[in-house]
């Protein structure tokens, strides 16, 4: 019964409810010819859009984050800070209605991958949100949502047909740097912490459980891209077009 009135729940709540009306206000704008002519194309526009809206917030306030309580890079179990407390909420309910929507718009079966991420990423999360431990293990995984920004510029740009833009080809290798800077970097220095540390730390073997299956899919992913934008002769053939991950 205490669980049930704990005030986190009203938080995950509340930003889920966010995420879900930002949906039906992005689903009301114009969309590209190319994408309104093929509805999985449509609604992986609107999934993409609520995604690039919550990136840009969530990594821009992650590394406010970081600069206001900079203890977050050493004291990952116990730093914490009220900011960083509602981002990781902020984030779990958007990770709630993203997996709702892929699940109620039957797209499950092409996006399992990104079905298991969420599930992994919430649970992770719900340590920070419920025991208020590894708050700042929390913001440190969000800076991924910098790298996010162009990943998802990058997808929405193949989703309309636009890679012959100067635009795509630029942001390629912005995308690639930032996704070593901001993906890469913090997973494999969370890595290194939960390595060394996880024996003597509460949750500790469950988190770097979770850790280790990220950092697997993280460089399957990190594979996709440079096969599909470096080694464009080897991307996947046209039967998997419509998988959600190999766009």
């Amino acid at each position: 019964m205490l669980f049930l009135l704990h005030p986190a729940l009203l938080l995950l709540l509340g930003a889920t409810l966010t995420f879900r009306a930002l949906r039906r206000a992005l689903c009301c704008l114009p969309l590209p010819a190319h994408v309104r002519a093929d509805p999985l194309r449509t609604w992986r526009w609107h999934n993409l859009l609520v995604s690039f809206a919550h990136s840009i917030i969530s990594g821009v306030w992650a590394l406010l984050c970081v600069w206001q309580t900079p203890e977050m890079l050493v004291e990952i179990e116990t730093a914490w800070s009220l900011s960083g407390y509602l981002l990781v909420c902020f984030s779990a309910g958007y990770f709630i209605h993203d997996t709702v929507d892929i699940v109620v718009s039957h797209q499950a079966r092409a996006s399992w991958e990104y079905l298991v991420h969420h599930v992994m990423a919430m649970g992770a999360f719900f340590s920070g949100i419920f025991w208020s431990s590894f708050v700042g293990g929390g913001v440190l995984t969000l800076l991924v949502e910098v790298s996010n920004i162009f990943l998802t510029i990058r997808m929405m740009m193949k989703i309309n047909n636009a890679q012959d833009l100067l635009l795509y080809r630029v942001n390629k290798y912005v995308n690639l740097v930032m996704y070593f800077l901001f993906r890469l970097a913090p997973q494999g220095y969370l890595t290194h912490f939960f390595l060394r540390y996880a024996d003597q730390r509460n949750l500790g073997t469950f988190l770097l459980s979770v850790l280790l299956m990220l950092d697997i899919m993280i460089l399957i992913y990190f594979s996709r891209l440079l096969r599909s934008d470096f080694c464009p002769e080897r991307v996947p053939s046209p039967k998997h077009k419509d998988k959600f991950l190999t766009e």
